[in-house]
């Protein structure tokens, strides 16, 4: 099966390199996000998939944009049979959905139709999610609106934080599109119009969604913080006015009636910790960011800084 592979992160790498070593399909051509600047040097960095694609001589496309129709000169070139996208980034306009024999099949990071949209992940671990996987779907005009081919899940369990639901999900992502390859050749792949009860939507992860709110349970603020990292964090300021980035904590049991973001106590035993006071409760931050500093334990944070106990931590 001859296909084009449209995605841009670390997960659509993982799905593309599994796609690219399926016996029966053919990855005639890659296309991604242009390359980025980043660091201080603003050294121009290609995506990860750009990346595998080179390694094994796939050719890469990277249109600034696909609604002029001139992408219409690959596809005729091409003739793909199906498209398979992970994590675009982009919205694909008609004339590129309805091209491939076989659609334009889609490795969406949810169980559909919760956490349609741009942060599925991000958003499930926020909201307390115990579960979530990889939907395969033919995509429309919609936003994850699809019809649904198959579902994989994972669980989430209280030691995952994004980087390895992350993980998760891109081992799943490669499985789902090599399942859907096998049931198309075979004949037997099946279509399910998604229910619009239950459905949610996932935006995506702005700035002010990273900021630290201790009025939540800590039950809430622990997994806004594992939510988060290891990108972007959740954000706070010390009284100082520098920017704190929380990496990780966990929840201390028993009630506590001091202010939200109020520090409660500064351990130094192990990696540390920086019990803070939030939403009638306890939690204890383990590891941070500290402003123009690479990530460190709370230990060594708490024996470089001026933080005290009493101190309110606040955006």
């Amino acid at each position: 099966m001859k296909i084009i592979f449209m995605g841009t992160p670390d997960l659509a790498r993982a799905t593309l390199e599994a796609v690219y070593n399926h016996p029966e399909a053919e990855v005639a051509a890659v296309v991604t996000q242009p390359d980025r600047a980043k660091g201080r040097g603003m050294k121009m960095i290609p995506p990860p998939v750009k990346e595998f694609a080179l390694e094994h001589n796939i050719p890469v496309y990277q249109p600034k944009t696909l609604r002029d129709g001139s992408f219409q000169e690959v596809l005729d070139e091409i003739q793909p049979e199906m498209i398979i996208v992970a994590a675009f980034g982009k919205i694909l306009p008609p004339y590129i959905l309805e091209y491939p024999k076989y659609g334009c099949i889609c490795a969406h990071g949810s169980v559909l139709p919760k956490f349609r949209g741009a942060a599925p992940i991000q958003r499930a671990i926020m909201e307390g999610e115990k579960e979530t996987g990889i939907t395969a779907m033919y995509m429309d005009d919609g936003i994850d609106t699809g019809d649904m081919i198959l579902i994989h899940t994972c669980e989430i369990t209280e030691e995952d934080n994004f980087e390895t639901v992350h993980d998760k999900l891109a081992v799943l992502a490669g499985k789902a599109m090599c399942d859907v390859i096998d049931a198309t050749l075979a004949g037997t792949i099946t279509r399910t119009p998604q229910p619009e009860e239950g459905s949610t939507y996932a935006k995506k992860i702005e700035k002010e969604d990273c900021i630290a709110d201790f009025n939540k349970s800590p039950r809430e603020m622990f997994n806004f913080i594992r939510g988060l990292s290891p990108m972007p964090y959740a954000m706070t300021k010390t009284p100082d006015g520098k920017l704190l980035k929380l990496c990780a904590s966990s929840v201390i049991d028993g009630e506590c009636d001091a202010p939200a973001g109020t520090v409660l106590e500064l351990d130094t035993n192990g990696e540390g910790r920086i019990v803070i006071a939030c939403g009638g409760g306890r939690i204890a931050v383990t590891s941070v960011v500290p402003e123009g500093k690479k990530r460190m334990s709370a230990a060594d944070f708490i024996r470089g800084r001026k933080l005290n106990a009493g101190d309110i931590l606040a955006y």
